[in-house]
């Protein structure tokens, strides 16, 4: 356990009947930057703050680099200030009537380190964060951006064993926020701090973490890297909250077995041929969910690459330009598909184009469970 910098187990926190936290479990290693993703409500600044040691739970354990920091059952809790981590919070939480060298030296003077320690340690992260010359103003004399690097730099000159920050970069606008996500992940990189960072966005997560877990009504249904959590989602809700344009999801029924004896799933007047073997689990009439990714869909002549089967003619409903890419909402009988061309793109509302769907690209879910399928 001593290797495990983070480690939670079967975490649960009610607030009355509502059970925000639902016997969670998970531990994170050394220099790892973990994100907790998911909607409002889900449970995840929860987490962070219990970890903090700013929410009690109501059941479970927490361990900080192999330190038992709460226990339910050995009743042990041990105060925020004695875990040795450090916040950045969603409203910065800076002092208003301090300057912005005074609020990075908050926590310093807290410790009761000496005056000519505390100038240097706060010098230091003014050079770091490129603060210097803001260290006589007072937040509100700042832009969203400086306030936000004010109480990172506050945080850096603490050296905290662990850095949690929650939703720190909601509140700045999307150059920002693209700046940021920089500097955080560069902070991590040159400090090789342990990270727990809380966000509902899908792109902050993909981009910045090491490891994800993906949130939902308080419990964990991936915790996994980025690209196995984008590419092999164990759930359709994790299918569905990952990925802009959303994932195409299409219900329909095993039919029978396609070419090369693999699972063709009936939708509607149409079928769609898929590259798992049939057989098994895969019983004709079995209920699935079948999802592509956008990006995964493409435009084709009448034939199309491959397999003909896969071929399908769709009405453009809503053409979508965005800069360097273009997203096109199609219909498909009753069905609405997205399809993200990574190139700019001329097509008309009403227009009608040929797609193709490879078979390989196509994840089936069970209807009952939202589980994915294995292959």
């Amino acid at each position: 356990m001593a290797d495990k910098v983070v480690e939670v187990r079967n975490l649960t926190k009610r607030f009355g009947d509502v059970i925000a936290v639902n016997d969670i479990s998970f531990s994170i290693d050394e220099k790892d930057f973990l994100i907790l993703l998911g909607p409002s409500g889900c449970g995840k600044t929860t987490i962070l703050r219990m970890i903090a040691g700013l929410e009690e739970p109501t059941s479970g354990e927490i361990y900080l680099r192999g330190k038992l920091v709460y226990s339910s059952e050995k009743s042990i809790f041990v105060p925020a200030r004695e875990r040795g981590v450090g916040l950045v919070f969603q409203s910065y939480a800076l002092w208003p009537h301090m300057t912005v060298f005074e609020n990075i030296a908050f926590g310093l003077r807290v410790k009761h380190l000496d005056n000519t320690t505390i100038k240097q340690k706060v010098r230091e992260g003014l050079a770091y964060m490129q603060l210097e010359e803001m260290e006589n103003r007072y937040p509100q004399e700042m832009s969203g951006g400086q306030q936000q690097r004010v109480a990172l730099a506050r945080m850096l000159v603490s050296e905290p064993e662990v850095f949690l920050m929650d939703e720190p970069l909601s509140n700045l606008d999307a150059k920002l926020r693209l700046e940021m996500r920089a500097e955080i992940k560069n902070i991590h990189f040159q400090t090789g701090a342990t990270t727990v960072y809380v966000t509902h966005d899908q792109v902050e997560a993909l981009t910045m973490a090491n490891k994800i877990a993906v949130m939902n009504h308080g419990r964990i249904e991936q915790f996994d890297h980025p690209k196995a959590v984008y590419k092999h989602p164990a759930t359709l809700f994790v299918a569905d909250f990952i990925g802009s344009p959303t994932i195409n999801k299409i219900k329909g029924k095993i039919d029978a077995e396609g070419s090369g004896g693999k699972v063709k799933v009936s939708f509607g007047n149409f079928s769609i041929l898929t590259d798992y073997a049939a057989g098994g689990v895969f019983g004709r009439d079995k209920e699935v969910v079948a999802a592509v990714r956008p990006e995964n869909i493409s435009v084709v002549g009448e034939r199309g690459k491959g397999s003909p089967e896969n071929v399908f003619s769709c009405e453009v409903n809503t053409v979508l330009p965005a800069g360097p890419e273009t997203i096109l909402k199609l219909k498909l009988g009753e069905i609405g598909l997205n399809l993200l061309i990574t190139q700019e793109a001329e097509y008309r509302k009403g227009e009608r184009v040929n797609v193709y769907i490879p078979p390989e690209a196509v994840l089936l879910f069970d209807s009952e469970t939202g589980k994915l399928m294995e292959k």
